[in-house]
């Protein structure tokens, strides 16, 4: 795991870091459910796997080339990042069920501790949300080593242990932890059907993004578009995310991602999501999703038309004897497509 140890930065100043972590944000939550501590799970499964990792969050020509380099190495993707019986969670659970079972939703946070923000337990409650975090997945942790096999592990884990409507399956986060949750919900769109994106997100293909989202394969992307909802929450003077969440939104839409919507908070800087934004979000996700097929259908025809067209330049350089440049926009397709481009882009990489 030691290719992923690109992290987050530049997200939270220490100061805000310090502001997190304060009492009256984590506090003990005052509801009728039951708050679980320190819980120790043990089911793995091949979801968080590291090929199943690195198959998803990762761009078809980056794995090719981890692959190449780890093969040279006599070593392969094999086996698991997260030792379970060395993680501690929290895990937050509603007095009643639904009669559907329970929602549940996997918070990524930017701090270390496992906790729950102020005032979310009731909110929760009215929704019949289990609500699970691990503790040591902060910004300085490794995105991709930890972070993000540690929330599957915990979608995994209550799906295990309790009643929970495969449907209602929500990925989460703030700031920082924002930006994983969103990785996760496009690499995994058939294990999180929402994702609350707070005060936090970047747009999708770009590769300048920190970390990067490439678009996962096709058939994933197509669960994306049709079976999850995007609910961006952010204050209304944390004007940089508020800026950041609307390039994402557009980008989402550029990809043939509707299901979004944002939650501007008047007078809030950048601090987790009110209980009252964090209702109107869940009740949100709880409503479904509108479909529009012939919309749908034409988005994808473009991009599908888009993505031959830069097909055909990069076999006319091929032809034209300009390896370099050929390489160098594959390269670039790569990034920007994902795996919407595959395996054609690999095989002109190999060509």
């Amino acid at each position: 795991m030691a290719v992923w140890t690109k992290r987050l930065s530049g997200d939270l100043s220490r100061l805000a870091m310090l502001l997190l972590l304060s009492p009256t944000l984590m506090c003990a939550p005052a509801a009728g459910g039951k708050i679980h501590n320190d819980v120790v799970f043990s089911h793995y499964g091949s979801a968080a796997s590291n090929p199943e990792l690195a198959r998803r969050l990762l761009s078809p020509a980056t794995l090719a080339q981890i692959e190449r380099q780890l093969t040279a190495s006599g070593r392969t993707l094999e086996g698991q990042a997260i030792n379970l019986a060395a993680e501690r969670y929290i895990i937050y659970v509603p007095s009643q069920a639904p009669p559907q079972g329970y929602a549940l939703l996997v918070f990524v946070p930017p701090w270390q501790q496992a906790g729950i923000p102020q005032g979310w337990a009731p909110v929760l409650d009215r929704y019949g949300v289990i609500f699970v975090s691990a503790a040591r997945s902060g910004n300085d942790e490794n995105t991709m080593g930890r972070r993000e096999p540690l929330a599957l592990l915990a979608a995994l884990n209550v799906m295990a242990d309790y009643r929970v409507d495969p449907q209602h399956v929500y990925i989460g986060g703030f700031s920082g932890g924002s930006r994983v949750a969103e990785r996760l919900a496009v690499g995994y769109p058939d294990l999180f059907h929402g994702a609350i994106l707070n005060a936090g997100s970047s747009s999708l293909g770009d590769p300048s993004a920190e970390p990067p989202i490439p678009l996962p394969s096709r058939d994933l992307f197509y669960q994306l578009q049709t079976g999850t909802h995007l609910i961006y929450v952010t204050g209304a003077r944390d004007t940089s995310r508020v800026d950041e969440d609307m390039l994402s939104a557009r980008s989402m839409r550029e990809w043939c991602v509707f299901n979004v919507e944002s939650i501007v908070e008047p007078l809030l800087d950048h601090t987790v999501a009110r209980p009252d934004a964090l209702s109107r979000a869940l009740g949100s996700l709880a409503g479904g999703i509108p479909e529009d097929a012939d919309r749908l259908a034409r988005c994808r025809s473009a991009a599908d038309a888009e993505i031959n067209r830069q097909f055909g330049k990069v076999d006319s350089l091929i032809a034209s004897g300009k390896r370099a440049a050929a390489d160098k926009l594959l390269e670039r397709i790569d990034q920007h497509y994902g795996g919407l481009a595959a395996p054609q882009s690999l095989e002109l990489m190999n060509k």
